[in-house]
């Protein structure tokens, strides 16, 4: 949810965010999207969105049937350029799987929390936000499991991430800082920029990008396992199927996806060098 907010609070609160909902017309709707559309199309067909289910809900408790001014069909699509029209999509690069391991051996050299927090993000095939802002409290060490909560994930539901040997390993060489419950700290404190992430790859020389690893994840599943489709797919926080399918798979195939990630993290280590010097800082015991 906080995406949600923070979208609206950029681009739709200046705009319209001190009109009553039912003064917003299309005319509104338009000013708030006009100015990005064509610069900021996936961010602004969001926000279009987001904007439409707000006023549909508030029209609801208010028992208005006046038709919603930010709907697309028949109405702003006659006045704005199809997201597909205005720019081809924009895929983010990937990491080859047969270039991952290697990869990893050199990553594991780097120094820097960055560096850490981005071995963290290969491990897990989490979001780099997910990472960014992870804290201690939501690691459990015994259950080996991380649990992000329903506010940092895309899908707005809490989700548990299984932790390999080699992610717990990691987590326990970080010295824990006063006063914070930030992980993997920036150097002057706090949560790290989503740049430090793409300044480690560049600094390596990877033609690839930290949400990539996503893809090259996705891609072993499919290349190097026989994992079936939904175990990968949840192993990403992805929806499954539709609504229906949902409704009756209410488990998380958390077993599941906590075997894939072990030999995920086993293909990862398979040109592993020792830890490097520094690496290795008082181990801690945080339960949960």
């Amino acid at each position: 949810m906080w995406q949600w907010h923070s979208s609206l609070e950029l681009y739709a609160f200046p705009k319209i965010g001190q009109l009553d909902v039912g003064d917003i017309a299309m005319a509104h709707v338009l000013d708030v999207l006009e100015p990005i559309w064509r610069t900021k199309t996936e961010t602004a067909s969001r926000v279009r969105g987001r904007i439409e289910l707000i006023l549909s809900w508030a029209d609801k408790r208010a028992e208005s049937e006046r038709l919603n001014p930010a709907r697309w069909r028949g109405h702003l699509d006659t006045q704005l350029p199809a997201p597909t029209k205005v720019r081809k999509p924009k895929h983010h690069a990937a990491l080859p799987v047969s270039e991952a391991s290697s990869f990893m051996s050199s990553l594991r050299r780097q120094e820097g929390s960055g560096a850490r927090a981005l071995e963290f993000v290969v491990l897990t095939a989490a979001r780099s936000g997910e990472v960014r802002f992870a804290t201690w409290p939501e690691i459990g060490f015994k259950s080996r499991t991380w649990t992000v909560p329903a506010e940092r994930m895309k899908s707005g539901r809490e989700h548990r991430v299984p932790l390999s040997p080699a992610a717990v390993s990691l987590l326990e060489s970080i010295s824990l800082v006063d006063d914070s419950d930030v992980i993997f700290q920036a150097p002057r404190g706090g949560v790290l920029s989503d740049m430090s992430f793409v300044a480690v790859c560049r600094r390596m020389g990877a033609d690839c990008v930290p949400h990539g690893f996503r893809s090259t994840f996705r891609d072993w599943c499919a290349e190097h396992t026989s994992v079936a489709r939904e175990v990968a797919e949840m192993a990403l926080a992805h929806a499954i199927g539709n609504e229906v399918e949902a409704a009756y798979r209410r488990g998380d195939l958390f077993e599941k996806r906590r075997a894939l990630r072990d030999e995920w993290s086993l293909f990862l280590q398979a040109d592993a060098p020792a830890a490097p010097s520094g690496r290795s800082a008082r181990r801690i015991s945080l339960t949960k």
